[in-house]
């Protein structure tokens, strides 16, 4: 199964110049052919043709799925981007296969990239989305600095990955099933010290994510899939 995104689906039946070319000229989809698509909320449409266009597709939604293999937990990660922009694309593309909810790019003391494009973020969360065959794109929150980011409502359960030699349970062992969870992991050099004593301070628990020294990008696609693993035991 492809699909196609179509956000604005609730207020237009045509599909963007971007999937549109994909629709007619890679798929070579004609009029009268069904296909499905995603509004990235949760809603996964399936729809016929009415008039094949290269640069506007016309189509009909024939079916609709509400939150499409909705998952019972929520996942927000909070992830300092890594110098080598590749390697934090690289977990954006991941962590979206596996699933997870919110991402908020971390500002941080040590951070060596201080600059993200998030139009380039929004494309990967969503072609990795449609990839992975997800009708939810995870939300991209702007760049933010980790003293804004302590100022935020945010869930119960948050958890702080460091390297620093303090006590720190598991991931595995203190994630609860069926919650809303945040996870921050910092940049290559780390949080700094001050920084993991502010969250401490704001309730985050410290937690390991193994026994080796990860990168960032590592670092947080194993929280994400840690969190998933949990909520599928």
């Amino acid at each position: 199964m492809t699909l196609f995104y179509a956000p604005d689906i609730a207020v237009s039946n045509f599909l963007s110049e971007e999937e549109s070319q994909h629709c007619v000229k890679v798929l070579r989809l004609k009029d009268g052919d069904e296909f499905h698509l995603i509004d990235g909320r949760g809603g996964l449409y399936t729809a016929k043709i009415v008039a094949a266009h290269p640069k506007k597709t016309e189509f009909k939604v024939v079916h609709v799925t509400e939150k499409f293999e909705q998952r019972p937990f929520k996942l927000h990660l909070a992830v300092a981007p890594t110098k080598n922009i590749d390697r934090f694309e690289w977990f954006v593309e991941k962590a979206t296969e596996i699933g997870f909810d919110e991402l908020t790019p971390l500002l941080c003391r040590y951070s060596e990239r201080k600059i993200i494009k998030p139009e380039r973020i929004e494309k990967i969360l969503i072609s990795a989305a449609k990839q992975s065959l997800k009708a939810f794109v995870p939300q991209l929150n702007p760049l933010c600095p980790f003293d804004d980011f302590m100022k935020k409502s945010l869930p119960k359960n948050r958890y702080i990955a460091h390297c620093y030699d303090s006590p720190k349970q598991s991931l595995l062992s203190v994630c609860s099933k069926g919650e809303e969870v945040v996870v921050m992991v910092g940049p290559e050099g780390d949080f700094s010290l001050e920084e993991v004593e502010t969250a401490l301070h704001k309730d985050f628990q410290s937690v390991s994510l193994g026994t080796s020294r990860l990168r960032t990008e590592t670092a947080a696609l194993v929280a994400c899939h840690i969190v998933t693993v949990v909520n599928s035991l």
